[in-house]
């Protein structure tokens, strides 16, 4: 089912391996270059500077080229007409995307996950225009445009498992989020809803995981465990309006009156109780991505609380959690440090590995080319109308301008 071997993307894990222990001088120079010629791979791979660059371009050239269609060809077309030809350029991007890899054997190349992003998008534009009429967003939908969004859902998991791109699976996610508004009208309903799709997602996951504990899926199903975590947790806390959140998934902020008050307080518990069973997973697995999702809902739950209990906030708050949080922080550092050789049960407080420094190189590289501005300040160019002049001179006959 998936369009990579096993032994490719083996292949390419190992190369990253070898490339990480390089850097932390683990390798000597010859013994590098030997292994390195071992670990040659077919798949065409790129940086991710270049890699962005081209989903970039890619996903502008699919929809000039769209609209060229549509200027060129049609003239006034019905929606029936642009649904149709939405699901034609759907099937098409998702047969170039296929002919990419299996041909040009491009991985993670920015070329072929456009191309994979633009069917998604296609399909679902083209099945609310074809299939459908009216905005999908209207307080009472026709109750089969939930077709849509799901359709979004599972062709999201299609390409996830297809291609193995974590963030089709992340889109999935949010293709869900949008389906309990067409099955009921129960706010609690609809947290419930999303909350129970998430959590049979994870068991699903879980289950498969523990077959791949030590190969190159490792990785990919420790982010989807993570993000599915913290989906859960985000579908069950009822305050996140409180924290000034940009994303409200139904409908903008809700009063407490809104949900039942058994179910609002068991949320509450909830939120406290969920934490700790991702920390503790997270480190029984040793699985830095959980352990990174469950210090996040943990910190969003002291945030969150004082709103939950309709207690008044206060500005001093963020410094008092600030402290908590380095104390927190320092208590475990030292802990870790004075273990035998800076270990206890598998866990190092040593400085960050040479992939960790990659991906903070990158992030950098990143914010400095998003606010260029802010590290690089423009050229200050005074007035060309300045004018020097109204000056006096006490001798010598001089005017007063100058």
């Amino acid at each position: 089912m998936r369009l990579y071997s096993a032994s490719s993307e083996e292949t390419l894990r190992a190369r990253k391996l070898l490339t990480d222990w390089a850097d932390e001088g683990l390798l000597t120079k010859a013994q590098y270059q030997r292994l390195e010629l071992e670990t040659v791979s077919e798949l065409r791979t790129t940086n991710i500077f270049l890699r962005l660059v081209l989903f970039l371009f890619t996903l502008i050239s699919v929809g000039a080229a769209a609209a060229l269609f549509f200027v060129g060809f049609l003239s006034r077309p019905s929606e029936q007409t642009i649904g149709v030809f939405f699901l034609i350029f759907a099937a098409v991007c998702y047969g170039a995307a296929e002919v990419a890899v299996s041909q040009a054997r491009l991985y993670r190349h920015g070329i072929e996950e456009a191309l994979a992003v633009c069917s998604v998008g296609f399909l679902c534009a083209g099945m609310q225009a074809a299939l459908f009429s009216g905005s999908p967003y209207s307080p009472k939908p026709d109750g089969a445009q939930f077709l849509v969004p799901a359709a979004g859902a599972v062709f999201s998991l299609w390409i996830w498992r297809r291609f193995g791109l974590s963030y089709a699976f992340l889109a999935a996610m949010i293709f869900v989020l949008f389906l309990p508004g067409y099955w009921t009208l129960s706010h609690s309903a609809q947290h419930l809803i999303v909350a129970l799709f998430y959590a049979t997602g994870l068991i699903g996951v879980a289950a498969v995981r523990s077959r791949h504990r030590f190969d190159y899926l490792e990785d990919a199903y420790s982010l989807i465990e993570a993000l599915l975590w913290l989906g859960i947790y985000l579908a069950i806390n009822l305050q996140l309006s409180s924290l000034n959140l940009p994303a409200q998934w139904w409908g903008g902020t809700r009063a407490t009156s809104d949900f039942a008050r058994p179910f609002y307080w068991a949320t509450w518990v909830l939120i406290w109780c969920l934490p700790p069973i991702v920390l503790a997973r997270g480190v029984r697995q040793k699985d830095r991505f959980v352990i990174a999702v469950g210090a996040i809902v943990a910190i969003i739950t002291l945030v969150s609380n004082k709103p939950y209990l309709g207690w008044q906030r206060h500005t001093w708050d963020p410094m008092l959690l600030g402290i908590l949080l380095t104390g927190v922080a320092f208590f475990i550092l030292r802990w870790l440090a004075r273990g035998p050789g800076g270990i206890r049960h598998g866990f190092t407080a040593v400085r960050l590995s040479g992939k960790d420094k990659h991906w903070m190189n990158a992030g950098s590289a990143v914010f400095g080319l998003l606010s260029p501005q802010s590290i690089t300040p423009g050229p200050q160019t005074s007035s060309p109308d300045v004018r020097f002049g109204g000056g006096a001179s006490g001798g010598g006959g001089a005017s007063s301008d100058f």
